[in-house]
């Protein structure tokens, strides 16, 4: 079996688990982790259990992408064609969840940030912890990227409401409410009931859960999920060398990211009658 280094795979009776394992870093989104991830998901096409389950090691599921590139020792600007590139892999990437013959499961305990709330868009099940803490990035550095990927979820204005203000963030009851989890439970019930759906869903023959699952797709798709994927990457690019984009990385290099951060720290807007007080 392959070795991993910022993952671990751990298979059971009814699911395989991909566990994102940097938990000293957040379970932060590298580029190791994500071509790791992306090659454990290739070996579980005909490895594996029947189901596919994802959490992270540690306080939280994931804290999005690594931003070493984004602050002090970054060589600035990248080159818009790399970095338009760049952005389209990680889609890419969520799209081999969308695109899999097997069911995956998103298991979100703690903080799940920026392109880790995208990321659980493409699994095809999502169960939240009670702790889970579901954020937009912390710093306004770029945009178009997570939010438009929310809209067959949760809707154009939630997206919006969600998008438009720094390090926006729900919780677990209100991602139900909105649309973008499945269930919310204790977190100390999180992967026994993640376990217990898996063990469900595998009394379906796996050639009968493949074409549900693809039929499904191409219900999503025909009402414009891929099309909304299009142009997020190529927005995401532009904007990364927009004035005030370029701004802000210069503060993050002068003043350093955690500095910087603190200057957005606001209220979130759910639940919204607590705005104020």
């Amino acid at each position: 079996m392959t070795s991993y280094k910022t993952i671990r795979i751990e298979h059971e009776r009814a699911l395989s688990w991909i566990v994102l394992d940097r938990p000293d870093q957040a379970n932060a989104l590298s580029l190791e982790l994500l071509d790791e991830f992306a090659d454990a998901l290739g070996m579980l096409r005909s490895e594996g259990g029947p189901v596919i389950a994802i959490r992270g090691n540690g306080k939280g599921f994931c804290s999005g992408i690594d931003l070493g590139g984004y602050g002090g020792g970054d060589k600035g600007p990248a080159d818009p064609i790399d970095d338009r590139s760049r952005l389209q892999a990680n889609v890419d990437r969520w799209l081999l969840m969308w695109d899999h013959p097997k069911p995956i499961i998103a298991a979100v305990h703690g903080y799940c940030l920026a392109a880790a709330a995208q990321m659980c868009v493409f699994a095809d099940i999502t169960i939240v912890a009670d702790d889970a803490k579901i954020g937009e990035p912390k710093i306004p550095i770029g945009g178009g990227f997570i939010a438009p990927t929310w809209v067959s979820l949760v809707g154009a204005k939630r997206a919006k409401e969600f998008a438009f203000v720094p390090g926006n963030w729900i919780d677990g009851p209100t991602a139900v409410e909105w649309g973008w989890a499945n269930h919310c439970v204790s977190a100390k019930q999180l992967v026994p009931s993640v376990r217990s759906l898996a063990e469900r869903i595998a009394l379906t023959p796996p050639e009968v859960l493949r074409l549900k699952k693809l039929s499904i797709n191409r219900a999503a798709e025909a009402a414009g999920f891929r099309q909304g994927l299009a142009a997020i990457a190529d927005i995401d690019a532009l904007l990364h060398l927009s004035p005030g984009v370029l701004a802000l990385r210069a503060r993050m290099k002068e003043r350093g990211v955690k500095a910087v951060i603190e200057e957005f720290k606001v209220a979130p807007t759910t639940p919204f009658g607590s705005l104020g007080e």
